[in-house]
């Protein structure tokens, strides 16, 4: 039986989380105007997000297995420290970038290798977090306990990008500096406040083959994550673009829109999370097909907009579509593996959002320099792809 998630475990887990989701929407929010004030095309800016959400989706299962080894607490606190550092970096190329010091291809260069080295160390988080709170909760709390967590998420969500509108008036680099110090105080938290598995049941866990992402037990929900962020993130990276010249807006307009469409979306992920991911009793797999259906419907709303209260009902299903799906594909996959692989397969989970990202901000921005709407278009069609595709596996019986 595992042991029980305390309150002040699951607070500290939940600030963990949300400081790094919200240092992430900041980014999102602020990346399309930052990239056309230093002369970036939406290609580059994109790729930028792509390539290093790469590195991401495979740094990401090895701190999740390397987690089940050393320990939740050490590799939630890497990441955290390298998420601050990577920032700061980050952010200070931007600033070469502005006052003239690296431009064209080298910035594009700098930028790329800087967000790519911060992506390889933040993984770490997102895996370990998930991991330690499946350590301590029984099966028929799984799924709610990943609810809260991914409540986390979406208040960090909630919260970017109504900071990054607010800091956006300062400077457009202000919103990423911010979230630097946002991690680094959650680590601080994390170091005093977190307690630490015993050495005993970590010694316990170390003996297993090595889980995959075709293992029959999990594909599925792999897939579908996989799936929802392709079509996701192609919404997101083009969206700044998508506002700014159909509004004609000025680029801190344009962070402040984009911050405020993100919030639509990140506010309804969290009312559903809230709400019916902890009373309604679905099996995960409905939950699941429920989530990619709105986010159809929010898809088909985005790629039409020409004003932007249009734009917020395609961003509320579209978040509404989040907070259904991703609760039930972390609780999901959570509770199809043993115990003893709870880190690996909370990594693989954390892997999959940037797989999304790897391939949706690449298709979507190629897409968007030919037709705007064709990007979110591309979206809707992932969506349903997946939708489709569920539920002709779903029909078959499952494999346990």
């Amino acid at each position: 039986m595992p042991r029980q998630l305390t309150p002040h475990q699951l607070t500290i887990l939940i600030l963990s989380l949300m400081a790094t989701s919200m240092g992430q929407s900041l980014v999102f929010a602020i990346l399309p105007p930052l990239g056309r004030e230093v002369h970036l095309g939406e290609l580059q800016i994109t790729s930028i997000i792509a390539v290093s959400a790469l590195i991401f989706s495979i740094a990401s299962p090895r701190w999740g297995r390397l987690s089940d080894r050393v320990g939740r607490k050490p590799i939630i606190i890497t990441g955290l420290v390298g998420y601050t550092i990577g920032s700061v970096i980050f952010t200070s190329v931007f600033y070469a970038g502005l006052t003239g010091v690296l431009s064209g291809l080298t910035l594009y260069g700098v930028l790329m290798l800087a967000r790519c080295c911060q992506s390889v160390i933040m993984a770490a988080t997102s895996p370990s977090t998930a991991a330690y709170a499946a350590d301590h909760t029984s099966r028929d709390q799984r799924t709610g306990a990943m609810a809260k967590l991914g409540t986390a998420n979406s208040m960090g969500t909630i919260l970017g990008p109504a900071v990054s509108g607010l800091l956006a008036t300062v400077g457009l680099l202000a919103p990423l500096y911010f979230a630097g110090l946002l991690t680094a105080t959650a680590a601080l938290l994390t170091w005093r406040q977190l307690p630490r598995i015993p050495r005993p049941q970590l010694t316990a866990r170390q003996t297993r083959a090595k889980l995959r992402y075709r293992d029959p037990r999990i594909v599925r929900y792999l897939a579908a994550a996989i799936g929802l962020f392709v079509g996701f993130s192609g919404i997101q990276q083009t969206l700044g673009f998508a506002l700014q010249d159909k509004l004609s807006l000025s680029g801190i307009e344009t962070a402040q829109m984009t911050g405020a469409a993100l919030m639509v979306s990140a506010i309804f992920t969290f009312i559903i999370q809230v709400t019916v991911m902890q009373r309604l009793k679905l099996e995960t797999r409905q939950f699941v097909r429920l989530g990619l259906l709105s986010a159809l419907v929010g898809a088909g709303f985005i790629a039409s907009f020409e004003t932007f209260p249009i734009l917020a009902v395609g961003m509320g299903f579209l978040g509404t579509g989040l907070g259904l799906c991703m609760p039930a594909i972390s609780a999901g996959a959570s509770l199809a593996v043993s115990a003893e692989e709870q880190g690996a397969v909370a990594g693989m989970v954390s892997s999959c959002p940037a797989i999304g990202f790897v391939v949706g901000p690449i298709c979507a921005g190629f897409l968007y320099q030919i037709h705007g709407p064709l990007a979110a278009v591309f979206s809707g069609v992932v969506f349903f792809t997946v939708l489709v595709s569920l539920m002709v596996t779903d029909s078959r019986p499952a494999r346990r």
